[in-house]
This record gives structure tokens, C-alpha cells and sequence, in this order.
């Protein structure tokens, strides 16, 4: 799965930043069918985490009723230089992250 992580690459020390995550996903509802009336399984992120620095600062637990795609925003403090990991994982177990830099100036 492929991620595009969006947030400053600079910031001063206490400033409120966005954070914007997009996911490339199928987000299968599992009440769609193949042309040949196969039921497609449901396969649906349902975990999402982020971390600053290794401390978590947002989870979401998502489910079907979330688009293709699936995209995030949310804001924090930046505090420190350093990285914002965001980490994921599907009803199949697939696993997948992204990480971006931030580098805050004092």
C-alpha cells in the first residue's frame, strides 16, 4: 500500500501543525459483487496509528464506511525535530507505513 504523508518541513517549537494522510486502499465493503455475482471479500484498514518521535499522538480505527482512499488530517504540537511515523493495518493483515521528516526550530 502506498502513503503520501503531508506536513511542514519546518516549524517553530510550540507550533500547532497539520498533519495530512492519504492511503491507497481499495477500502472493500465486502457487500460489492464480481460480474460473475461473487461476493468481493471485505477488506478495510482498521488500525491507523501515528507516532512523533516513537510516542503515539493519534490512532483511528476505521471501518467500511470509509471511502477508497482513505484520507486523514489531524494537528499537533511540534516539539522537536524529528519524525512523524504513520503505520497501518487491514482486515488481511497487510501491513503498511510511511514516515516524514520535521524539523522545528527553537
Amino acid at each position: 500500500m502506498v502513503a503520501r504523508v503531508q506536513l511542514p518541513a519546518t516549524a517553530k517549537a510550540g507550533e500547532l501543525i497539520e498533519v495530512r494522510i492519504t492511503i491507497q486502499h481499495p477500502m472493500e465493503t465486502g457487500f460489492r459483487f464480481e460480474l460473475g455475482g461473487k461476493p468481493i471479500p471485505k477488506n478495510v484498514i482498521n488500525s491507523l496509528v501515528v507516532r512523533y518521535n516513537g510516542a503515539r499522538i493519534f490512532h483511528a480505527e476505521l471501518g467500511s464506511g470509509i471511502a477508497a482512499n482513505p484520507y486523514l488530517q489531524f494537528h499537533t504540537v511540534a516539539r522537536q525535530s524529528g519524525e512523524i511515523e504513520i503505520s497501518w493495518v487491514d482486515d488481511d493483515g497487510n501491513r503498511g507505513s510511511e514516515r516524514a521528516a520535521i524539523s522545528v526550530i527553537e
